[in-house]
């Protein structure tokens, strides 16, 4: 590119100030006009759209030639600075009140029509906008969500910066520890036979850097799991990941409620006065039926077992006799609920391992229902009365265990809400989420699993329950959660050896496995590690809830496809024999579709 042609401002930066000044611009051609006299092009760059004009009065031949251009082509223009017609202003953009007169133009290069639509990418079909992602990024959608992107880790990394944080970068090669989602693992050449894995989060090494004395960590890490994919889900993901030294659970939570709101306040212009409301697990699974609540919506779970109990419907006795529960909810708007809705629903609770649910009509004062004849009517009225049912409510109840009943009830509670459009879409209603079980019971392994990992804290009131009633201890846990999407989490970790090895014992792990897999870390316990807690928030997730995005695939510049594939670069590929040979490694040809 010849430097005459070097830009000299931006075209979404050219306004008012610049009247009467000659400018170079280098873009897209967005669109071009011909009007017989006049030709106009809209030119394209990373920071906005401006009108170029060529004119037969200015030169001729600049006109006709102008003529050749196509859209997508790349140019470079040179021009005079002046105002817009009056009819021709354009107050929807920046530069909507100037244009550029075009003195010298120069095509540096031509393009094809593109098979993607840049102002609504979403029309074509997402493999398609996988396979041309370098087109696609050219869409207003997908420029401004990399920009945000850009400008929400930029936000956070001010934020962490200014509260004494330090960047600190662990290591992409590490020691397989095939726990949970499975490892990428990459061979060695140097030591034949023996592997790194990829990291799945850099929970240890951030642990280590909290014994090394660097009292408050920070990374925008890049992690990687070998897992089935779905909508929020990538082989290779980003979080912003921090660990802190000589803290409790509010110390962390509080430092990362004033990073999300500082993000807000600077990217979105959005104050949060409030302090996010904090849940109990157990309180969330009563109130919500999900350790992930939607707040955008109220229809609260409601228990009604003290009163439900005293029927003579034979469902509701055995659930309470079982030591289950009897919960409700309360649909305002029942009357616009019909009955196949509901019908779908005593079959699709079961995939919830709910028998069925009950419903009734608050009419005339009155429940109605097929199953009112087995309560009576002093039940009924304690029942309408207990639950604030309206004239015209529905009332759907589950009764079961306590664990089946809360969930199936959080599913339906999500299910009416947006059958009513009761969720605005334009609301952001966080929530804290604390004190998970420490673990949960794994039925095919017949053992203790750790609910998040085994290096969270127990609540230290909890731990004589370790020997007596594991499954009865909570974690010093705590998730963050965007409208209904939990968008991080984290713990206060154990910085004591001999209860990190009692962990590991209860989850199945001999001395001999956990001396392989976490040797240097109980190494490292042994030499002061101070008291510590900290927490991940999934980048992609964050940026997708901000922008209303469905899938983190929006958000990410080069993402895969459930398959795990890009379609743009054919990634993962063969390689070939002699690279194999040099790792020592064979391929089962039987196993190669």
């Amino acid at each position: 590119m010849e430097s005459k042609w070097l830009r000299t401002d931006y075209c979404g930066e050219i306004t008012e100030k610049y009247l009467g000044k000659e400018v170079t611009v280098n873009g897209w051609v967005n669109t071009i006009r011909d009007h017989g006299g006049v030709v106009f092009v809209d030119l394209r760059d990373i920071r906005g759209i401006v009108q170029i004009v060529f004119s037969p009065e200015v030169d001729e031949k600049l006109h006709q030639d102008a003529r050749d251009i196509k859209d997508e082509y790349v140019l470079a223009v040179k021009g005079i600075v002046r105002e817009r017609p009056l009819e021709s202003i354009n107050p929807n953009i920046k530069t909507g009140n100037v244009e550029i007169l075009a003195k010298e133009f120069e095509i540096l290069n031509v393009s094809e029509t593109p098979p993607i639509p840049f102002n609504n990418p979403k029309i074509v079909s997402e493999e398609k906008r996988l396979k041309y992602r370098y087109l696609d990024l050219r869409s207003n959608m997908m420029k401004e969500n990399i920009i945000k992107r850009h400008q929400i880790t930029q936000s956070i990394r001010e934020y962490l910066n200014n509260n004494n944080f330090l960047e600190i970068e662990t290591p992409m090669l590490i020691k397989s520890t095939p726990e949970g989602a499975r490892d990428f693992i990459v061979p060695s050449r140097l030591n034949i036979g023996k592997f790194y894995a990829l990291p799945q989060s850099p929970q240890i090494f951030k642990q280590i850097l909290m014994v090394a004395g660097f009292d408050r960590y920070y990374q925008i890490a890049r992690c990687f799991r070998d897992e089935d994919l779905r909508a929020d889900r990538q082989p290779e993901f980003t979080q912003v990941d921090l660990e802190m030294s000589f803290v409790d659970i509010n110390t962390v939570m509080n430092t990362v409620e004033g990073m999300i709101k500082y993000v807000l306040s600077k990217v979105y212009g959005i104050e949060f006065n409030s302090n996010f409301p904090v849940f109990s697990y157990e309180e969330a699974m009563n109130r919500f039926g999900s350790d992930k609540p939607d707040l955008r919506f109220g229809m609260e779970i409601i228990d009604i077992t003290d009163i439900a109990s005293n029927t003579e419907f034979t469902i509701f006795k055995d659930a309470v006799k079982n030591n289950g529960v009897i919960k409700c909810i309360v649909v305002d708007r029942g009357e616009e609920i019909s009955r196949s809705e509901i019908d779908f629903l005593r079959d699709w609770v079961k995939e919830f391992g709910a028998k069925g649910v009950a419903w009734f009509r608050v009419k005339n004062g009155d429940l109605e229902s097929n199953l009112t004849k087995f309560f009576s009517e002093n039940v009924r009225k304690k029942i309408i009365e207990k639950v604030s049912a309206k004239e015209g409510s529905l009332l759907l109840i589950v009764a079961d265990k306590w664990e089946i009943a809360t969930t199936t009830l959080g599913q339906i509670r999500l299910r009416m809400a947006n059958k009513l459009n009761l969720i605005n879409q334009n609301d952001l209603k966080f929530c804290w989420i604390i004190n998970f079980p420490l673990f949960e019971w794994n039925e095919e392994e017949n053992r203790l699993d750790p609910l998040h990992h085994p290096f969270t804290a127990p609540v230290y009131q909890d731990i004589p329950l370790l020997d007596s009633d594991p499954l009865k201890v909570r974690a010093q846990s705590y998730d963050i959660i965007l409208n209904g999407v939990e968008i991080g989490g984290g713990s206060i970790r154990i910085h004591n050896k001999e209860l990190q090895k009692k962990i590991f014992k209860l989850i199945g792990l001999s001395e001999e496995d956990a001396e392989e897999k976490f040797g240097f870390m109980l190494e490292a316990f042994k030499y002061g590690a101070p008291p510590h807690g900290g927490l991940a928030i999934g980048l992609d997730r964050l940026v997708a809830i901000l922008q209303g995005m469905e899938s983190i695939r929006d958000v990410i510049a080069f993402p895969k496809t459930q398959k795990a594939v890009c379609l743009m670069s054919n990634a993962p590929s063969y390689v070939t024999e002699k690279q194999l040979k040099e790792l020592g490694i064979c391929l089962d040809k039987e196993k190669i579709l």
